[in-house]
């Protein structure tokens, strides 16, 4: 992939992530966040980077577990939620506004590099994992929550993509995913590795076609998914998301809940 080339990518990755109301979204996967973070025995005074950070629903369970926690986002909108979530918290966190693929900080910086559901997006994923080795220390750890290809996410992600292709020069980021993947991802970089699939459950207020509506008007790449498609074929793409939705919801209430895969992924930094 040239210069050019991934420039215009990441130009389009910030637009999308800028656009709509992440914050929105967010909202529903913070117990999946908290159980996540839960999962890596935070001590106090660790030195923990949150990639991809979003509004900060890792950063902010991480540092409330007693962790000196940085958080970085390529979308400079959702560091500054984040910024606030922080401040009505009272925690003291850091976020940065900086690229997956090349982290604004120095080799070996911190004991903890975690992920949940953003580093994934990178479109260099070889590149993007080696940047989570590098900024970890040796003998530290490295955690990723990844939606996995065949869970409700990825399904979703398939329903989209049979209606708007796929950005060209782009890794899918269902590919982090699959163990095998991010074991060639890591390779040596990591001297162990523990990856096991843990479902969250995502649970909105709102009906299968209220929940497909939600999401079109705050999720920027659903924005960006619908914009792209003529007023028929939108109609096509909202009907089928509806469908999928009301098939797998569990709730019996009016409401939506759906269980969602991920790959819960721990690898120790050579």
């Amino acid at each position: 992939m040239n210069a050019p080339d991934i420039k215009m990518i990441k130009t389009q990755m910030k637009a999308l992530w800028t656009e709509g109301d992440f914050g929105q979204i967010a909202t529903f996967t913070e117990p999946a966040a908290e159980a996540f973070i839960k999962r890596r025995a935070i001590t106090e005074g660790l030195r923990v980077l949150d990639v991809a950070c979003g509004t900060g629903n890792a950063a902010i369970p991480a540092a409330q577990a007693g962790a000196y926690v940085t958080g970085v986002d390529i979308a400079p909108n959702l560091i500054e939620t984040a910024r606030g979530r922080a401040k009505r918290a009272r925690l003291n966190i850091r976020f940065d506004e900086g690229d997956v693929e090349d982290l604004p900080y120095a080799d070996g910086s911190f004991d903890l590099v975690v992920s949940m559901f953003g580093a994934v997006f990178a479109p260099r994923p070889a590149r993007a994992a080696a940047e989570l080795l590098r900024v970890c220390r040796p003998g530290g750890q490295i955690a990723m929550a990844n939606w996995t290809p065949r869970g409700f996410i990825g399904r979703q992600h398939e329903i989209i993509g049979r209606h708007v292709p796929a950005r060209a020069g782009a890794a899918s980021p269902l590919e982090w995913g699959d163990e095998a993947m991010v074991r060639e991802r890591f390779g040596d970089g990591a001297a162990a590795l523990q990856a096991t699939t843990v479902v969250a459950t995502l649970h909105y207020p709102f009906s299968p076609a209220e929940t497909v509506e939600f999401f079109r008007t705050h999720f920027g790449p659903a924005q960006h998914a619908f914009g792209a498609l003529a007023e028929d074929r939108q109609a096509g793409l909202r009907r089928e998301l509806e469908e999928f939705y009301a098939h797998h919801n569990q709730a019996t209430d009016g409401t939506t809940r759906v269980e969602a895969e991920y790959l819960d992924v721990a690898a120790t930094r050579a």
